[in-house]
């Protein structure tokens, strides 16, 4: 048997964005008699997901550093992939990509990249070390076409430009649809525990995507939804509107508390749920406070295993500004939940208007009210989209085809550095 495949994952922390959660993800389904991974990450913060990725049999280290100490961890770099006899860095957001390139500088290792989010989003400084050294890597990954075009119209050089190193590649996001199924103990009626595996492939779902067993966690909540609803003190026969998110300023929560309760004016038994927890946690429970509206909002902050949350969702509504292709939004049409949402970066890749859910201009926001009554008073519209939005990730988004697409980069460019 060949010597494994070596991919060291370089990103500047691992919290629960979906940049972070797609490297245990695609570890999982990736051969891992063909590929071994590791990941080197510089900055640590509570809830992260460390311990995930040691699950996916990624091997994680920690080099303590900020933003731009981290061009000070070079040489410590270089010495991991020496030692380790990595075969591709595969770097993740601007501050690892820079740092990525620089570690290149004097080793024989292709890198990749992949960009998450368009140029415009990042601040001057990660934007121009971006830009100037872009061109210093192999293959570069946009996770949509729209982020494709961003690195087009941004770099220093055109990067389609023939005879240069670097090549771009749309690979979109993808989701195991497998593991990101609704729970059926969670659509109501009879009671069953809810389980959730990850850990090594197990068996196959009908669609192809690898299921997990080995390592099991059983989630807290043992019951079916009425339970579950009970636990969150919320009525049985109240629709849940929710999205999961990092609490920061491009999901504009503030916005999507407004939109809520515009909702709740017209369809006065509505829940809202929030699955995350970030800096504009206070702020946003301020505004529901001074609503007088507490009830019908439940925020539960970060949780590790999110399926039982969007079981129980019957609409995933987003107010962001921008965005690169949302992984929890995929997520959440995995688990057939329709989508209302601004058109944002690479959502309107994912969602059809009309087709999986809703969708409106970034500044039409206000249309969204109107676009999630429609939904939670049209009982067969909604379960027309609910169908549609896992076909859709089945079809287009899954993660074995992700995966494959990665696997045919990290050997193109092996071969291009060999040749």
């Amino acid at each position: 048997m060949p010597p494994k495949i070596k991919i060291l994952h370089l990103i500047k922390s691992l919290g629960r964005g979906g940049a972070e959660k797609l490297i245990p993800e695609t570890a999982k389904v990736h051969d891992q008699d063909r590929f071994e991974f590791f990941c080197l990450y510089f900055y640590h913060q509570e809830n992260n997901i460390v311990d995930e990725l040691e699950e996916a049999g990624i091997q994680v280290q920690l080099i303590p550093a900020g933003n731009l100490a981290l061009f000070f961890q070079v040489k410590k770099v270089q010495a991991f992939v020496a030692e380790h006899q990595i075969d591709i860095i595969h770097a993740h957001l601007p501050w690892a990509g820079i740092l990525s390139r620089l570690v290149g500088k004097k080793l024989n290792t292709p890198i990749v990249y992949t960009e998450h989010n368009t140029w415009d989003r990042y601040n001057s400084i990660s934007y121009w070390g971006n830009r100037l050294t872009f061109k210093k890597q192999d293959v570069a990954i946009a996770v949509s076409n729209e982020v494709a075009l961003s690195m087009q119209l941004n770099s220093m050089f055109d990067p389609y430009a023939r005879g240069g190193r670097l090549k771009v590649k749309v690979i979109q996001n993808g989701v195991n649809t497998g593991v990101f199924r609704r729970l059926p103990s969670l659509r109501g009626g009879q009671k069953a525990d809810v389980a959730v595996s990850i850990g090594k492939a197990g068996t196959v779902s009908p669609e192809g995507e690898s299921t997990y067993e080995g390592n099991r966690l059983l989630h807290s909540v043992r019951n079916d939804a009425i339970e579950l609803r009970r636990s969150l003190e919320i009525p049985e026969t109240a629709k849940i509107i929710g999205k999961v998110a990092v609490f920061r300023s491009q999901k504009r929560l503030w916005i999507w508390v407004d939109i809520a309760l515009k909702i709740l004016e017209k369809c006065p038994n509505t829940h809202f749920l929030l699955v995350g927890d970030g800096e504009w946690r206070d702020r946003i429970l301020e505004q529901i406070n001074k609503s007088g509206k507490q009830a019908h909002f439940h925020l539960v902050g970060v949780q590790k295993q999110v399926i039982p949350y969007l079981s129980i969702m019957d609409i995933y509504l987003s107010t962001s500004e921008f965005e690169g292709l949302p992984i929890a939004m995929l997520e959440a049409m995995s688990c057939e939940v329709p989508v209302v949402a601004t058109r944002a970066g690479g959502i309107g890749e994912m969602v059809q208007h009309g087709v999986q859910g809703y969708l409106t201009p970034i500044e039409g926001y206000a249309d969204l009210v109107d676009y999630s009554v429609e939904l939670l008073q049209n009982p067969e519209l909604h379960a027309q989209f609910s169908k549609a939005a896992r076909e859709r990730v089945v079809q287009e988004f899954s993660m074995k085809r992700m995966v494959k697409e990665l696997e045919e980069v990290y050997e193109v460019a092996l071969r291009g550095m060999r040749a």
